[in-house]
């Protein structure tokens, strides 16, 4: 078996195809490929995978760009590096970043249904994928130095879409995407892609207290005036929203199917909460679905548009935006704002406990607390006020 250490070895060697081998340990081979007389040569790895039985490959960077005398060393540590990878269960795939996170979005779909994929794709697409450098880095290869760039080139970006489009990134919405892509990596991890988090662990931290509460907030009248200034098709929506405390993309993806008209219970599939959950509807909401449901397939939307096609978030947002104008409400009244009504009258108005809310909305206790905690100091007044003598 050749040396090629020194500078001297290597350029005794004679050009070949195959590349000369080098033992580093047990099962690890260094290896050295020279094509022609003169040439620099490329470095490669290569590792006995005892439990497969078979040998795997990694080509090594490129390393010309180091003096001669330095090559051999750089390439013995990138294979070292690749060894240990590999002894701690790591995966002998090459995975980079952008393979990450095309690997969660494909997760995602199989596990949280097609909009969370979708969402996760675009936040990949519009902040991760866009900058080739980045994305195209190995997992192994990743450090903390490559996160803090990108936690604050996107920080410096400003938003692309949305009401808030060309204005500074809000803390919120830089979490949103630092989450996404935290959980790509840590999927990866999980997967054995990757063999410590050490690159992201302290980089992609959220920012505390960044998600404000939702103060707008509609009462009754004001969801029955949106309702009766809303086209024909955007007033069942909204009726639907304001009878049930779920996610406007829930209701919008619920189709015919969903709701047993027999035993009056809607289930609710995969949204953002990731699992199905079922909702036994009272008399007069159960009257509202049986409606919607009349002669209808059972693949067909629940909450139909006026042509019979389902509703997305780019159909309803304007004309929404023209019926709560109509109607004089609040500039920042949204669908999502009929959630957070809904949510907020089951707590302070009906008392109905936060753990049954949470179930209800498709969301965790701690998210329901965070954000509505505070309508719970009145019950607490009342309930103290209860024990006076």
């Amino acid at each position: 078996m050749a040396t090629f250490s020194k500078v001297s070895e290597r350029d005794k060697l004679k050009p070949r195809r195959d590349p000369y081998w080098q033992k580093l340990s047990k099962g690890c081979y260094l290896g050295f490929r020279k094509m022609t007389i003169g040439a620099a040569g490329t470095w490669i790895a290569r590792f006995l995978d005892t439990l497969h039985g078979k040998q795997v490959y990694k080509p090594l960077d490129d390393v010309t760009d180091l003096p001669d005398h330095q090559r051999y060393d750089a390439a013995q540590k990138a294979a070292q590096a690749w060894f240990e990878h590999l002894g701690k269960g790591g995966n002998s795939k090459i995975t980079t970043l952008a393979d990450a996170c095309n690997n969660y979005v494909a997760h995602l779909k199989e596990v949280k249904g097609e909009a969370a994929a979708k969402n996760a794709g675009n936040r990949f697409k519009n902040y991760v994928l866009n900058n080739m450098k980045l994305s195209a880095i190995e997992l192994s290869k990743l450090t903390p130095a490559h996160m803090a760039d990108w936690r604050k080139s996107i920080k410096d970006r400003p938003t692309i879409s949305g009401p808030n489009k060309g204005n500074p990134r809000s803390d919120s919405t830089l979490n949103r995407d630092m989450t996404c892509l935290r959980a790509a990596l840590n999927h990866a991890f999980k997967d054995g892609l990757v063999t410590s988090d050490f690159a992201w662990r302290g980089k992609l931290i959220p920012i505390k207290n960044a998600d404000r509460k939702r103060e707008v907030y509609l009462d009754l009248g004001q969801r029955k005036k949106l309702i009766e200034h809303a086209q024909a098709d955007l007033a069942v929506l909204i009726k639907a929203l304001s009878l049930l405390p779920l996610r406007p993309g829930a209701v919008a993806g619920l189709t015919v199917q969903n709701y047993d008209k027999r035993l009056g219970v809607l289930t609710i599939g995969k949204d953002k909460a990731g699992r199905d959950r079922k909702i036994s509807l009272p008399t007069s909401t159960a009257v509202f679905f049986n409606e919607q449901s009349a002669n209808k397939l059972p693949t067909a939307p629940l909450i139909a548009r006026g042509d019979g096609s389902f509703w997305v978030k780019d159909a309803w947002k304007r004309i929404f935006k023209k019926a709560a104008a109509a109607a004089n409400l609040p500039p920042a009244a949204t669908a999502y704002a009929l959630r957070h009504s809904t949510i907020t009258d089951l707590i302070a108005l009906h008392r109905l406990d936060t753990m049954t809310v949470a179930q209800l909305s498709g969301t965790s206790l701690n998210m329901i607390e965070k954000h509505y905690g505070h309508l719970l100091s009145d019950h607490a007044a009342n309930a103290l006020a209860g024990l006076a003598i």
